[in-house]
């Protein structure tokens, strides 16, 4: 069965004969289909067996045939995007639960910045759930392996809504921030049900970010001016209205988003900082995989 289509190619359901385990096998779809496997991803890849972690969805197995790549992951039937679309009109998720996902989201990029991988490219889509309260962190070190291509599979553009400012005006010298930022805009859409900054393009993107936080300049964000694609002709808007897009999120889960969203990537939150926020004080931490002692 197809189960979606990803980034990278088409997602499908399938079992371990020997085993009987269910697993999704991602067929990656590479540009040059001639050319076969590049050396780099595959060397790549298998780095990702090595990212084991109970937030993050596990690669057991690359396969090669016919010059294809297989990825085989643990199977997850939910993803966020479909969950939170699921969800009732006038309902939101429960604040606990809010909680919750975030902290294992961040304890799962924690686990992978400690081991200098980043994501490059986190979503709801790719943030899978299970009925337990489990969120996990799929398609890790994709972006690395085959590059971010700017449409999807089916021709979708691939989304810009989670991307960090640095990305989207040009900067090569980017790190886990991005990561941190795509995980506040995430945040922010888990509680209100809503993209935070929902563009169609790179620059409406910018300008959603800009009107809600400000336009960035280099008093805020040393040498944003110096990025490729910083233009002086931004329009310069005051921003400081991010809490009117944000209702209903606390008012210490409004100030760790606002730390998450900060411009300047060296002084934005860092994961493992994040988790030390007060906003997590009342979540009870003893029952989330990560912390469960394993025999």
């Amino acid at each position: 069965d197809v189960i979606y289509t990803s980034t990278y190619g088409v997602v499908y359901k399938g079992r371990h004969k020997a085993t009987g385990q269910v697993v999704a096998m991602k067929k990656i779809r590479l540009e040059n289909e001639e050319e076969g496997v590049p050396s780099t991803a595959i060397r790549e890849i298998s780095l990702l067996k090595e990212l084991q972690h109970p937030n993050i969805v596990c690669l057991l197995d690359v396969l090669m045939q016919d010059s294809r790549l297989y990825l085989i992951f643990e199977f997850l039937s939910m993803d966020l995007k479909k969950y939170l679309d699921s969800i009732p009109s006038g309902q939101y998720i429960d604040t606990m639960l809010v909680k919750s996902y975030l902290y294992q989201i961040l304890q799962g990029i924690v686990f992978c910045h400690s081991r200098r991988v980043l994501h490059r490219d986190l979503k709801p889509q790719n943030l899978l759930i299970d009925s337990k309260g489990v969120i996990k962190l799929a398609d890790f070190g994709l972006a690395r392996a085959f590059g971010i291509p700017v449409r999807v599979y089916t021709h979708e553009v691939v989304t810009l809504w989670y991307r960090a400012p640095e990305v989207l005006l040009g900067s090569v010298r980017y790190s886990t921030p991005v990561d941190v930022w795509s995980i506040g805009t995430i945040f922010a859409e888990i509680a209100t049900k809503k993209p935070l900054f929902h563009g169609d393009s790179e620059i409406d993107q910018l300008f959603r970010i800009f009107r809600a936080l400000g336009t960035p300049n280099n008093e805020v964000w040393p040498e944003v001016e110096s990025l490729q694609d910083y233009k002086n002709t931004f329009p310069k808007w005051k921003g400081g209205n991010l809490s009117a897009n944000v209702k209903n999120i606390d008012k210490d889960g409004l100030d760790l988003l606002s730390k998450m969203l900060i411009y300047d990537p060296a002084k934005r939150i860092s994961a493992r900082k994040a988790l030390l926020h007060p906003y997590f004080d009342d979540l009870d931490k003893s029952s989330l995989p990560a912390n469960q002692i394993r025999n």
